[in-house]
């Protein structure tokens, strides 16, 4: 099975103009290349100083008809289609500019951003991709609602989509696409939003589709209307022809691009949601009647199940069940080079939990030829510096952005040296999180050499802005 070797973006800008959906704003959406581990980002040119957000699960603050992202207050609406134009067609770094907070709804699918993306070109970068591998199924089940999503272990991304509204109009419709990133520009991105008759009103009141219309959305029609709900529903649209309940099923007679159109687009709704993890998947999604409350849901217990090995693969090339990170995966991240690296193996952290690290104590370290040369011990100072290192792993790793930042160590307490470190000893740090507001962290530290408690202390330490980050 053939699949993305390399991360890729695009090779010039490129742009979409018109009105969003949910919002009706006029809104301009600019495609821009990005540097390799950038991710898909959207920016807000409108808003003073243009924020960044990052697509990224943590971020979404509403899914009510759409998967909505903010930070600091800041939002971007619906999300979903632009994402999954990015990502439906293998991207993995793309700067998404917007002049308003949400992006055009175009005429309800993918389609013009996936054409104006292919336009602009694709290159392959040098970083390779990293995939999650799903070997342990995650699902989510809303019972009362008939919604159920899993996903389970496959070699590539294989979606499986099936909804059932029990209406005539639509009634059961399935679908089915493997080989994601080579498919979807012709079998999902064309697929267009969809609503119910019966909802549009309600959606309006809501202050929802206030950029809604015959041109970008196709309305299943689940009741028979009188002519006041028509004169009401031209109004609504602003449409000048007379209002038709198409034979087809169709508000208008709107001719369905696929037979299966509307699973299709749930099918893109998904793929865009899917983005959000930050990384491609290997997993076989079995969806049926779900939304973007079902897919951010899964998407979340995916992160929760795989935070681990995501960190890993982050830093890692090659993950080992043994450890999480070795040393290269932690000069990756630590500013610190020989001979004042202290931390050579991190075996286990949850980030902004708790971490568990190694120091190897050899008679090799530059210090003992100085530190009581003739019955050597490893300095109490180094061991607090050690812990601070490890310290630093754990918090950095909690933020959105840690190659852009460091951790100075600022104030110490509670200290104590409970036995000596001698060459040959292996010194297990672990470090909790105890607290981290405003930049400033709380780290209680505790070392071991086997199950023997050697020394412990609380840190506190402050991240700053790395420089040239």
């Amino acid at each position: 099975m053939s699949f993305i070797k390399f991360q890729r973006t695009i090779s010039n800008n490129t742009s979409c103009v018109g009105v969003g959906l949910h919002t009706g704003v006029e809104s301009k959406i600019t495609f821009k290349p990005a540097p390799d581990n950038f991710g898909i980002r959207f920016k807000r040119m409108d808003v003073e100083g243009c924020p960044e957000i990052r697509a990224d699960i943590d971020h979404v603050v509403d899914i009510s008809r759409g998967t909505t992202i903010a930070e600091n207050g800041v939002k971007i609406h619906t999300v979903e289609h632009a994402l999954a134009a990015c990502v439906g067609i293998g991207l993995d770094n793309v700067l998404i500019e917007l002049t308003e907070k949400e992006p055009p709804v175009m005429d309800g699918s993918s389609i013009d951003f996936v054409e104006a993306l292919l336009k602009a070109g694709i290159v392959k970068q040098d970083t390779p991709r990293n995939y999650l591998v799903i070997d342990e199924s995650v699902g989510y089940t809303d019972s009362e609602r008939g919604v159920d999503i899993h996903i389970m272990p496959s070699d590539q991304l294989r979606i499986t989509f099936m909804i059932d509204y029990k209406f005539r109009t639509l009634g059961t419709q399935f679908t089915t696409m493997d080989q994601v990133e080579k498919n979807f520009a012709e079998e999902i991105a064309p697929a267009r939003t969809f609503c119910f008759l019966s909802e549009v009103e309600t959606l309006k009141e809501d202050g929802l589709i206030k950029g809604g219309n015959l041109d970008n959305a196709v309305v299943i029609v689940d009741k028979d209307i009188d002519q006041t709900e028509a004169d009401n529903l031209k109004s609504l649209f602003g449409i000048k022809q007379e209002i038709s309940l198409g034979a087809n099923g169709t508000l208008n007679g709107k001719e369905l691009r696929f037979e299966n159109e509307p699973v299709r687009h749930k099918a893109l709704d998904l793929i865009g949601d899917l983005a959000l993890l930050g990384m491609p998947l290997k997993g076989h999604i079995i969806a049926s009647k779900s939304g973007h409350a079902a897919n951010v849901e899964l998407v979340r217990r995916i992160k929760n199940v795989y935070e681990k090995k995501i960190l890993q693969q982050k830093y890692q090339k090659n993950g080992s069940k043994e450890f999480m990170f070795d040393i290269n995966s932690i000069l990756n991240l630590l500013p610190h080079r020989y001979p004042f690296v202290l931390v050579d193996r991190i075996i286990d952290m949850t980030p902004g939990e708790k971490l568990i690290a190694f120091k190897n104590v050899t008679i090799n370290e530059p210090f003992f030829q100085g530190h009581f040369p003739n019955q050597p011990v490893f300095p109490g100072v180094l061991v607090l510096e050690a812990m601070a290192q490890a310290g630093a792993f754990l918090t950095l790793n909690s933020l959105e952005d840690p190659m852009k930042k460091n951790m100075y160590f600022s104030a110490l307490s509670d200290s104590k040296f409970r036995h000596p470190i001698i060459p040959g000893d292996q010194l297990r740090l672990e470090m909790t999180l105890a607290n981290f507001r405003l930049g400033t962290a709380l780290l209680i530290g505790k070392g071991y050499v086997g199950d023997k408690l050697v020394a412990e202390a609380k840190l506190k330490a402050t991240v700053v802005d790395r420089a040239g980050a």
